[in-house]
């Protein structure tokens, strides 16, 4: 296997994030969370009682921004230890 540039990696994963968490947002902002979550949850067998908060784009851009960034830190580490674990497979062989 070959190494992978973390760097890249990081960038895919806080980018995937930050897309899944701004359709989120989205989805809050034109009404349809609610019943998209009633249907994940009776998918899961689940009746939760819960309610969604009015939309704020503040609240919205950190929500984008800050799981961009942890997904780019996940990303990050997920490529230092496959490269990790790829060097150390090369030197037992």
């Amino acid at each position: 296997m070959n190494q992978v540039h973390s760097h890249k990696v990081g960038l895919v994963f806080g980018g995937l994030l930050a897309i899944w968490h701004a359709i989120w947002a989205l989805m809050v902002l034109i009404g349809i969370a609610k019943p998209f979550l009633d249907w994940i949850f009776g998918l899961h067998f689940l009746n939760i009682q819960y309610g969604i908060n009015p939309f704020a784009f503040g609240n919205a851009l950190m929500l984008v921004v800050v799981t961009g960034i942890i997904g780019y830190l996940m990303g990050y580490v997920l490529g230092w230890l496959w490269n990790l674990a790829h060097r150390t497979a090369h030197t037992q062989q």
